[in-house]
């Protein structure tokens, strides 16, 4: 059967710098698939093991990661309903306090 594996990297628009320690979740189905933290680069290379395609909640705490920084956020989190598909697929995550951008990297 074929399997997905997925990673991220959020940056901190607002400061211009990689987002270390935000926490990542990863959800299918309203059950909890995997969660990981960024690390000092604003990565997580690995969330979790191999999974089923299909579609999944990827949920970031931002607002945790900004109050860490005593700075005020509009978002507590941000949640990207995803599908994954067989293979690796890199989700990238630029958060500002006031907005957000994401795409399907390589």
């Amino acid at each position: 059967m074929a399997r997905a594996t997925l990673s991220t990297h959020v940056l901190d628009t607002t400061n211009g710098v990689p987002a270390a320690g935000v926490e990542v979740a990863l959800y299918r189905d309203g059950t909890l698939a995997a969660k990981g933290t960024t690390g000092t680069d604003g990565r997580l290379a690995k969330l979790g093991e191999e999974h089923e395609p299909g579609t999944y909640r990827l949920v970031f705490d931002v607002g945790a990661y900004f109050r860490s920084r005593q700075l005020d956020t509009f978002f507590g989190s941000v949640t990207l309903e995803v599908r994954l598909r067989d293979g690796h697929q890199h989700i990238p995550l630029l958060v500002s306090r006031y907005g957000v951008v994401s795409y399907l990297g390589s």
